[in-house]
């Protein structure tokens, strides 16, 4: 029999705030806050998921890795920095691993120095290309920690992080390591935000998922970090799954095929029924396709009747770091949490009728007993998906 792997400390900074209490109001408020208009990343004001929370010093960064990529990362390990080096402390910096998911890492960086060789005709001193490596946040993270075990970077997209978490469970079960910090990081740049709108994809209200009148994404950024180990913890990542359906560079595939796939592999992996969960995070993106083919694969594997909510219209979709985010929401919705509040369903109620009906989480609601298991769902492009499930220990 596998060990069980289980996620201990959590560290995470959002547009909802920075650290777990403040995270946790917001995201059981009854009403929305987080994502907000915000200028300066396209040619008008857009709806964004921007960080506005001081953020950590990069002093102990060589200037090659100074990025507000890995600042925000930086952030999300000081709340947990403690029980991180007591980690290393006990296991040795050679037996504990860096597995992080990112997409965009240091572009923003790149774009602020090529505006600054356009009007200056020089690079900044500042700049470095390493930056936007994708491999940054893990050297960043090993250089900060003194470490030497495994440390790499996923970047699937958004389904990036929530792969890393899987990544880090299977060193843990291969005996590879005795701890892992894991999660994932991506900060807002205007490549990104160009790219969505290029294809036609971005809101620029407060995104809207599941409603017949949802006219696409917020974008937004976000770094959520777990000391992951053997060890018995308050929160265990029961099972994971991965399918690749290909179907498109952009596009789900329209039946969710891939989805459900992933869905049943990590169920299959739990070892637990459908009937079991109690909570579904949607990946929820209010884009047309995205909210068709995950209603399809949820009502088809776990009913209508099993509450499910997107986070989006809080967070926005934080791209690479989604899949970490949305594990720390059901970290919190796990622990801490005897009436079992639950991350509510932000939208217009008007359901689009060509969907088929889910129990979407109402403001306030709680299932009145703690919560035990959690489904947490990540899309992205070319069809890699990745569903996590965790379960209170």
């Amino acid at each position: 029999m596998m060990p069980p792997v289980f996620l201990h400390q959590l560290g995470l900074v959002c547009a909802l705030g920075s650290g777990k209490r403040e995270v946790a109001r917001a995201l059981f408020a009854a009403t929305p806050s987080g994502v907000a208009p915000h200028e300066g990343y396209a040619d008008r004001a857009l709806h964004l998921g921007l960080i506005t929370a001081p953020l950590e010093a990069q002093d102990a960064l060589p200037p090659a890795w100074r990025s507000r990529n890995n600042a925000l990362l930086l952030t999300a390990l000081a709340e947990i920095r403690p029980a991180v080096d007591a980690a290393i402390a006990r296991f040795g910096p050679e037996r504990v691993a860096v597995v992080l998911g990112t997409s965009t890492s240091g572009i923003g960086e790149s774009e602020g120095a090529i505006a600054a060789q356009l009007a200056t005709g020089q690079l900044p001193a500042t700049f470095h290309l390493n930056q936007q490596e994708l491999g940054a946040p893990a050297s960043a993270l090993t250089h900060v920690l003194g470490l030497s075990g495994p440390a790499y970077v996923i970047s699937t997209a958004c389904s990036s992080s929530a792969k890393a978490l899987a990544s880090a469970a299977r060193l843990l079960r291969a005996g590879t390591v005795d701890a892992v910090l894991t999660g994932g990081v991506d900060s807002l740049c205007r490549f990104t935000v160009a790219g969505f709108r290029a294809l036609e994809s971005v809101s620029e209200e407060r995104c809207n998922p599941m409603s017949v009148h949802r006219h696409g994404i917020n974008i937004g950024e976000a770094a959520a970090l777990f000391l992951m180990t053997r060890e018995p913890g308050p929160v265990r990542l029961s099972g994971w799954g991965e399918s690749s359906d290909a179907h498109h560079i952009s596009a789900p595939e329209p039946g969710g095929r891939g989805a459900i796939a992933a869905i049943r592999e990590a169920l299959t992996r739990a070892g637990i029924a459908p009937e079991r969960v109690d909570y579904v995070n949607l990946h929820g993106t209010a884009t047309e396709q995205n909210d068709a083919m995950e209603s399809r694969a949820v009502h088809a594997l776990l009913g209508p009747d099993v509450k499910a909510s997107s986070t989006k219209p809080l967070t926005g979709h934080t791209l690479g770091a989604a899949g970490a985010l949305e594990a720390a929401f059901a970290w919190l919705t796990l622990t801490d949490n005897p009436e079992g509040r639950l991350p509510a369903h932000f939208w217009d109620g008007a359901a689009d009728p060509s969907l088929p009906a889910l129990s979407l989480v109402k403001p306030g609601e709680a299932l009145g007993r703690p919560v035990r298991t959690v489904l947490s769902n990540s899309f992205a492009f070319g069809g890699s998906n990745a569903a996590l499930v965790l379960e209170r220990a």
